[in-house]
C-alpha cells in the first residue's frame, strides 16, 4: 500500500478524505464546548441537543451512540445484531471484509463474515437470496444473522432506495437484521436527494453506522439504532468498549455542528460536485480509462505508469496498485475547491503530452 507523508497540502492530496481537516463550525462548536462544567458520560447539554438533532433529521425517535471511529461503530451495530454463532452477509470488496482488521469477528465474539458477489460494490440480490439460507438451522455452520450494506460502496457507487428496500427485504423475509455501515452516509444522501428516514428505517435499516469523521468532524462518528429493543444492549456494548467517554461533550458537540444549518449534506455536495469535475476531466484525456461515472466522492481510474510515477513526483499523493496494477482511486474532500481539480488536471494533461 502506498502512502504520502503527513504534511501533504490538501490540494495535492486525494488520498482520502479523512486527511481533510475539521468544518470550521465543528472547530468553533469544540472550542465553545471546552468552556466550563458539564456531567460527564453523555449528560451534558451538547449531547442532548444533538440526539434532538438526529431524531430531527431522521423523522423519529433514535437512540445515538457517539464513538470515536467508523470501525467501533460497525463493530457494535454488528454485535448488538449478530450472535457469536451467526455470521455478517456483505459485499466482497465492502470495507467490513477487507479494511476492519478483523474488528467484526472481535467486537461480535467470533461471527463470520460472509463475503457475497456482485458489481460496483453492491451485492447481487440473487446471490445474496441463497446466502441468506444457506445452512440455516445446521447446527455445524454458523447461522445467517445480519446483512451490511455499504452506503456509499467503496467503488464510490451509491445504492438507489429501491435497491436498499429490495436487500433488506431479502434479509426480512429470512429473519435476518440489517446493518448499513454509512462511513459516506451523507455523500450517498446528497446524491440521491433523499431524505434520511428513506435511506435508513423506511427502507429496513434496523442499525446505522454513521459517519462524519470523513466529511468535516474531528472524531466523531455514530451509531444510530432505529430499535429500541437494542437500546440497553447498545449502551452496555460501547461501555464495555471503551466507547463511552466521559468527555463526550467533544464528540456531540462536533455532531451538533455537524446537523445544523444542513452542514453536513453542503460539505457533502461540495466533495461529491469536486468528484464529477475531475472524473469529467479524466475521462477527456487520451490514455486514461474512468472504471465508473462517480456517484459519491470517490474516483477510480486507469493511469498509466509513466503518469502515476510523474504525479507522485510533483507531490500529488493518491492510492495506487492497491486493487491492482494500473488502477487508481482519487477521493475528494469537502476541503477541495475547483482550483485544486483544474490544476491536478492541468497536471495529468501536461505529463500525458
Amino acid at each position: 500500500m502506498n502512502t504520502a507523508i503527513a504534511t501533504t497540502p490538501s490540494g495535492l492530496s486525494f488520498i482520502s478524505d479523512n486527511m481533510a481537516g475539521a468544518a470550521p463550525p465543528i472547530a468553533r462548536a469544540v472550542a465553545e464546548a471546552a468552556v466550563g462544567q458539564v456531567l460527564p458520560y453523555g449528560n451534558d447539554p451538547f449531547s442532548e441537543r444533538a440526539r434532538r438533532r438526529f431524531g430531527e433529521i431522521f423523522e423519529r425517535d433514535v437512540d445515538v451512540f457517539p464513538v470515536s471511529t467508523g470501525s467501533a461503530a460497525n463493530g457494535l451495530a454488528l454485535a448488538a445484531l449478530t450472535p457469536s454463532w451467526g455470521s455478517v452477509l456483505a459485499h466482497h470488496d465492502s470495507h467490513l471484509h477487507h479494511d476492519e482488521c478483523g474488528a467484526p469477528e472481535f467486537f461480535t465474539g467470533g461471527a463470520k463474515l460472509v463475503a457475497i458477489p456482485g458489481v460496483a460494490g453492491r451485492m447481487d440480490p440473487e446471490a445474496l437470496r441463497a446466502a441468506v439460507r444457506r445452512r440455516a438451522g445446521d447446527v455445524h455452520s454458523v447461522q445467517p444473522s445480519v446483512v451490511s450494506i455499504s452506503q456509499a460502496t467503496e467503488s464510490g457507487g451509491v445504492h438507489t432506495v429501491e435497491e436498499i428496500r429490495r436487500l433488506s427485504s431479502i434479509a426480512g423475509d429470512a429473519g435476518l437484521r440489517v446493518h448499513m455501515d454509512g462511513a459516506r452516509f451523507a455523500n450517498a444522501l446528497a446524491h440521491l436527494g433523499a431524505t434520511p428516514a428513506e435511506m435508513t428505517w423506511k427502507a429496513g435499516v434496523d442499525v446505522l453506522s454513521f459517519g462524519a469523521t470523513k466529511n468535516g468532524a474531528m472524531t466523531a462518528d455514530a451509531v444510530v439504532s432505529f430499535d429500541p429493543a437494542l437500546s440497553a444492549e447498545l449502551a452496555f456494548r460501547a461501555k464495555r468498549a471503551g466507547q463511552l467517554t466521559s468527555k463526550m461533550r467533544f464528540q456531540t458537540a462536533q455532531l451538533d455542528a455537524y446537523l445544523t444549518d444542513g452542514l453536513w449534506l453542503a460539505n457533502a455536495r461540495r466533495a461529491n460536485a469536486m468528484a464529477t469535475r475531475l472524473g469529467d476531466g479524466l475521462k477527456a484525456v487520451p490514455g486514461i480509462t474512468l472504471l465508473a461515472a462517480p456517484q459519491a466522492n470517490i474516483v477510480f481510474c486507469r493511469l498509466p505508469r509513466h503518469l502515476t510515477d510523474a504525479l507522485l513526483a510533483e507531490g500529488y499523493a493518491f492510492y495506487h496498485d492497491r486493487w491492482e496494477p494500473g488502477t487508481v482511486r482519487l477521493v475528494t474532500a469537502f476541503s477541495h475547491d475547483g482550483d485544486d481539480i483544474d490544476q491536478f488536471l492541468d497536471a495529468v494533461r501536461r505529463h500525458s503530452a
